[in-house]
């Protein structure tokens, strides 16, 4: 049997336990931790959207309507009129034929990879995928081949290698740890030469990115014939919780059918469904809050330039400052919390040895004052505790 407690001990020692916060209230830019308020640099609430007034109205409407759970999956008894509705909204708001709701966005990339591949089949992903992603070809018993970060060249190279069989090609839209933005019309391509499913987990970029905030995909110019698998998420720049897979028709039947991490589970609150219908209403209206955030981040990299921080290539509102040791990026955050501000230290295994870092994120809801203090508070802090940054 493993000795749990020494490989928890050598964890600690290394630098890579992971201790969670009790917040005290709801989500926004500043929160309540151990009756401190703390500004709040780490959230993926990227809008604002999470204790929007309309978007917590639908929710209690939801609740007076529907109940509080759904009592079952969504192919026995759990799936709801609001169920439908939403997937109606989300399938005609990222221009696809049909959406299908999953509980998150791990088991909805679990559910399409186990669905629409197998042994003797192959997944092709880039180095820096979220690891459902990873874990999802993994899963699905395909063989998993990964090309060069954002290197569609590469990814040509191994596919065009690559024996007969089923293909998957598979990136984030935008990426979760780096920031930046898959090159989308080349992947696109690349699969379709080989005619392999193309599939963009877009979890950051709905509603950050693209005319009214329709995502990566939208933003590249890409339409659904050429991005026939869209994942997108809804706790992050929607506000609520939950996950949607979008395609043809052909796809959601097949997913219906055979995705376990659909069949097998709970269907979500209707009453969530209904906060999250009111959230796609502010994301599609709200052009503001996308203009903020591209003001915000301007602001924040014009300002961290002019520190001698550099910053990871990034135009999306996560800004990554790389330390690179595990330790000293704790204390980097220790110190930021010492001053009010908090911003996790993200480190192995979640991102590759050396390159532990500040994610720094930014929501429509902080103002150019907040933005202002972090930047003190890191000149404060000192560029020389956070050296070998890549640029």
């Amino acid at each position: 049997m493993k000795d749990l407690a020494a490989a928890l001990a050598q964890r600690k020692q290394d630098h890579l336990y992971r201790r969670r916060e009790i917040i005290e209230g709801p989500q926004g830019v500043e929160l309540s931790i151990a009756g401190r308020r703390v500004l709040s640099f780490c959230s993926n609430d990227y809008l604002g959207l999470a204790n929007h007034p309309e978007v917590v109205a639908a929710f209690h409407q939801g609740l007076d309507e529907y109940g509080a759970g759904s009592g079952a999956a969504h192919l026995v008894s759990g799936h709801s009129r609001a169920h439908h509705r939403l997937e109606e909204a989300l399938a005609a708001f990222v221009g696809q034929p049909r959406a299908l709701l999953f509980s998150t966005g791990y088991m909805a990339n679990l559910g399409v990879m186990a669905a629409l591949l197998g042994h003797g089949d192959r997944v092709f992903e880039d180095h820096a995928n979220h690891a459902s992603l990873l874990d999802g070809a993994r899963l699905s018993g395909a063989r998993l081949v990964r090309f060069r970060h954002a290197d569609a060249g590469d990814l040509v190279g191994r596919i065009a290698g690559a024996p007969a069989g089923e293909y998957l090609v598979a990136t984030d839209g935008v990426f979760s740890m780096d920031g930046d933005i898959a090159p989308l019309p080349q992947l696109a391509q690349a699969s379709a030469q080989r005619q392999a499913w193309f599939m963009v987990d877009d979890a950051h970029g709905l509603g950050v990115l693209g005319k009214e905030g329709r995502g990566s995909v939208s933003a590249a110019g890409l339409d659904g014939t050429q991005v026939p698998v869209l994942m997108g998420t809804l706790g992050k720049a929607f506000g609520t919780f939950g996950a949607f897979v979008a395609g043809s028709e052909e796809l959601v039947e097949t997913l219906i059918q055979h995705a376990r991490t659909y069949v097998y589970t709970t269907a979500p609150p209707p009453a969530l469904a209904c906060a999250t219908l009111a959230a796609l209403g502010r994301v599609q209206a709200d052009e503001w809050r996308r203009e903020r955030l591209r003001a915000l981040v301007g602001r924040f990299r014009a300002g961290a330039g002019q520190l001698g921080l550099r910053l990871m290539a990034s135009t999306t509102p996560i800004q990554p400052l790389v330390v690179g040791d595990a330790a000293d990026t704790l204390r980097v955050s220790a110190a930021l919390r010492e001053r009010g501000i908090l911003v996790t230290a993200i480190r192995p295994p979640t991102v590759p040895a050396g390159t532990a870092r500040l994610r720094i994120t930014f929501s429509a809801a902080h103002t150019e004052r907040q933005v202002d203090h972090l930047l003190d508070a890191l000149e404060q802090v000192g560029a020389t505790a956070i050296t070998g940054n890549t640029g």
